[in-house]
Formats: C-alpha cells, structure tokens, sequence
C-alpha cells in the first residue's frame, strides 16, 4: 500500500530532517546541542524587529516633486559586510506616500546591521557616508531623483515603530527593480549543515538545492574596480526568496465616443501570462486605484505602478485554463 504523499520532496527532506537529527543526537550529542543553540540564536535575531537609529529628509526632484523622509534602521537580520573591501548589506521596505494636513510627503525605511551602524556612531564621516548610501538606494531601488543635501532631523524616526516594521517586513518590489547580476553561491540549506556537523561530507542530499536569495548588487561608480566601501548589496527583507515576476502586458485602451473624450485613455487591460497555474483559485490578486499587486504562492510575484489612476471598484477579471493566462480590465478615471 503507498503512503500518501511518499513521493512528496517537501516531506522526504523532513523525513529526512528527522533522521539525521536524530542519528546527531545519538552520535554526536555535543554536535546537536551546539547546533540547536545555533538555530535558536538565529531564529531570534531573524525575528527581532528592526530598530529606528535616524531619520533624514531630502527634497525629491523627480519624477514628481515632493519631500521624502529616510529611517535609518539597525536590524539583526541584516548581515555585516565581510570586510570593509565588501558591499554594504541593506534591506529596503516599501515607499509609502503620506498627507498630514497641507503636507504630502514620502517614507522610507532602509536598514543596515547593527554593527554598521554602531561603527557609523563612532565617527561622523562614517555616519554621513551611511546616510549618503540610504540616499542612494532610494534613487536606484526605488527610481527617484533626489537632492545633493539631506537634514538629519532631531527624532529617530518618521511615523510609527510599527509602521516601520510593517514596511520592512512585507515590503512591495519597485516599478522598476534593478536587474540582478551573477547570483552568489547560496547559504548552505538546514539539511547540509546538519550533514556537515555530523562529518558526511561526502554524502548526497537529494532535492536540497536551495533557491538564491533575492539579493542584488547596485554599483555606485566602481567601474568593474574590486569592491569598496560605499558599494551597496540589496537583500531581501521576506522570509523567502523573491519569486520571479511573471511575463505581462500593459495596455491603455481610448474613448472612441462622441463626447469630447475620443483619444482619451478610458481603460486599462493587463494581460499576465502564468505557466503551470491551472486555476484562478491559485492568484490572489488586489487592485488599487494606483497599483497592482498578484500573488501566486511559491511561483510568482507581479507589483505593477498603473500609469493612469484607475477606478477599481470596476475591475474584472478572467482566466483562460487554455492558454494560462489572466486578464484584468478596469476603467481609468
């Protein structure tokens, strides 16, 4: 009789989890308390919530001007560079527009590792180099033309603690996210440390060839040159790696009426090709009157910025099983 689920990868690499940890624990008793210590110091730092440090405000000059507010975060999860010949690591959350009144203004939050950031304390030129490299994500991440100038302001932060922690968490990609390079090797999955603490070496994980972490390299001038400090790697913040953004289309359809509104766009249609989704039960999808977020879990992840405003209590949508392919349509305001 065959056990449902036998042939399921996910549970033959717990099944085999189990195993090797319980071969450890009666092998290498030493081995197993230092390695389970290990996963509970990490599994505390990745949950540790990130920690306010400063805040900047610099003028934005395009594409639409307005004042934009940086938080200057130190948070655990973020690692250290490996020497100061390396790239900075920095986590970005999403960039959300605020009014307060007559104001209008933006947030950002961008942190950095504790560690950078205590280093940065000690000096103020350091300090001033890491607000120039927050300054710069901002406009290669995020596609925004700021000012020369900054002003530290005399609070830590812009808004809430927990509405930086929401940013950073769960953060939305860019319109137009920097292409990644060459992909470093990727960390060793939980399987393969626990088989290099118990000394196989030699011994062949199956199905445990982890996917890469969404990170990218963002060159501030370096001209192919070895890494130096004022480099900038750009990691990933989820507790997953980026899944990949599916192929789409954008389409901006007239008015042909007689109402003075010919030529005028009056709906938008986007069209997202999506191999291997066989039902529309799998997407979820949400729609603003500015942006489009769908989500497929474990395949794909689309956030699209429309280029008109839209009305989104009339959008509809359809999926072909045929072609695998979902079409969205909502009329522009």
């Amino acid at each position: 009789m065959e056990i449902p689920g036998a042939h399921n990868p996910v549970l033959q690499q717990v099944n085999q989890l189990w195993s090797m940890l319980d071969d450890m624990s009666l092998d290498s008793p030493e081995s197993y308390r230092t390695f389970i210590e290990k996963q509970l110091r990490d599994g505390a730092d990745f949950y540790s919530p990130p920690q306010p440090d400063s805040c900047i405000q610099v003028a934005i000059l395009g594409p639409k001007r307005g004042v934009l507010y940086i938080n200057v975060c130190s948070w655990k999860r973020v690692p250290a560079p490996s020497s100061t010949e390396h790239p900075v690591p920095v986590c970005g959350g999403r960039l959300d527009t605020h009014t307060e009144g007559k104001e209008q203004y933006s947030v950002l939050d961008v942190a950095f590792s504790p560690d950078v950031v205590v280093r940065a304390h000690g000096d103020p030129r350091e300090m001033e180099q890491l607000h120039l490299l927050a300054v710069s994500f901002a406009q290669q991440q995020h596609g925004l033309s700021l000012a020369q100038g900054y002003t530290t302001l005399t609070t830590a932060c812009k808004g809430s603690t927990q509405g930086v922690k929401d940013r950073l968490v769960s953060p939305r990609q860019p319109q137009q996210p920097v292409p990644p390079p060459a992909q470093p090797s990727p960390a060793p999955s939980l399987l393969q440390q626990i088989a290099s603490l118990r000394g196989d070496e030699g011994m062949a994980l199956e199905g445990t060839d982890d996917p890469p972490a969404g990170r990218v390299t963002l060159d501030l001038g370096g001209g192919g040159q070895p890494a130096k400090p004022g480099l900038i790697q750009v990691i990933s913040s989820s507790e997953s790696p980026l899944l990949p953004r599916p192929v789409h289309r954008l389409t901006l359809h007239s008015g042909t009426g007689a109402t003075g509104d010919q030529g005028r766009p009056s709906s938008l249609e986007l069209t997202i090709e999506l191999p291997g989704v066989r039902s529309a039960r799998e997407c979820q999808l949400s729609i603003s009157q500015d942006d489009v977020l769908l989500e497929v879990e474990d395949m794909y992840h689309l956030h699209l910025n429309l280029p008109k405003t839209v009305n989104e209590e009339t959008a509809t949508g359809a999926f072909n099983v045929r072609t695998h392919t979902l079409t969205l349509s909502v009329s522009v305001l």
